[in-house]
């Protein structure tokens, strides 16, 4: 329910209609508990990656029912049955922000363990299953989410002071360095095998559409990530390195939009992270077209090739 103020300026604040926020809130709350589900009814899926991509669907659920029901507050306050400066209302709309900051930082997180656990599984292929156990992952999982609970928390209750605006920008900059150098790394070995594979005898083109379908996923990743959160914090570094200017106001008076593209983030994270994996699809399948008694069963676990990776 926390607005952003923005001073007088001659850009006009852009304002978004509830019913999208909810629109949104809704659909990514359908898609990411479906994905947490699939995880956690089918043990074939019960392997440190999925965990990981379970964790990432927990924070968008997270994310999503905070935003639906804040904005559902919203209605309810324009109706005149809330008041927004009251004692309990304050309480939740500071519980919301506070869930809403645990999951962004979770789902940036998540993100980061997948990609750790990719690359363990390209360069440390044959001691994967000794690095990356399920009591490893588990131990991860518990640090990631006792760390955003804290962290949430101490940021939406100092969030006006200068050095929390900065150290939640430089936690956002730090994990998304790390995650391009991780996934650029794996993503120049896995051309050069790719590479070696084609020029050996017997070698085909189905070897290098393989590549450059491993090499649009990663692009699409990373576009999707920067295109969704980046706005969002460069709002953030305004705030402090230029909140008078008028320009820097033009760009604030977008506030709305960038919680759009925030929101929306958890709508497409299943599609990138879950809906690309056939293990995933075919447990949806059976969710949806097998009688309840049917026991789920998919092939293929966590072991994959260094193509493979790209292409899930």
């Amino acid at each position: 329910m926390n607005n952003t103020s923005v001073p007088a300026t001659d850009c006009p604040e852009v304002w978004i209609p509830i019913e999208i926020f909810l629109t949104i809130g809704v659909v990514s709350l359908s898609e990411n508990l479906l994905v947490v589900v699939a995880v956690i009814r089918n043990k074939n899926l019960h392997s440190p990656m999925y965990w990981f991509i379970c964790s990432l669907a927990a924070f968008n659920t997270i994310s999503s029912l905070s935003k639906t029901c804040e904005n559902i507050m919203l209605v309810f306050r324009d109706a005149g049955h809330l008041n927004s400066q009251g004692s309990s209302e304050l309480k939740i709309d500071y519980m919301m922000d506070t869930l809403l900051c645990m999951s962004f930082l979770g789902s940036l997180f998540s993100f980061l363990a997948i990609a750790v656990d990719r690359y363990i599984t390209i360069f440390h292929a044959l001691r994967y299953h000794a690095l990356m156990t399920n009591r490893h992952a588990a131990a991860i999982l518990c640090a990631i989410w006792a760390l955003c609970a804290i962290s949430g928390a101490l940021m939406i209750g100092f969030f006006e002071a200068a050095v929390v605006k900065v150290f939640f920008i430089a936690v956002f900059f730090t994990a998304l360095f790390l995650i391009l150098l991780l996934y650029v790394h794996m993503f120049l070995l896995a051309r050069h095998h790719a590479s070696r594979i084609v020029s050996l005898p017997g070698g085909s083109a189905r070897h290098r559409r393989s590549s450059l379908r491993g090499a649009l996923t990663l692009t699409i990743l990373f576009g999707v990530f920067v295109a969704c959160w980046a706005p969002f914090f460069l709002h953030l570094l305004i705030i402090m390195a230029c909140p008078e200017n008028p320009y820097c106001e033009c760009y604030r008076s977008l506030f709305h939009l960038h919680v759009v593209l925030l929101m929306s983030h958890a709508v497409i994270d299943p599609a990138i992270y879950a809906f690309r994996s056939a293990e995933l699809r075919n447990t949806f399948r059976k969710m949806f077209f097998c009688s309840s008694g049917a026991q789920i069963s998919v092939q293929g676990t966590c072991e994959c090739g260094i193509l493979d990776v790209f292409q899930r």
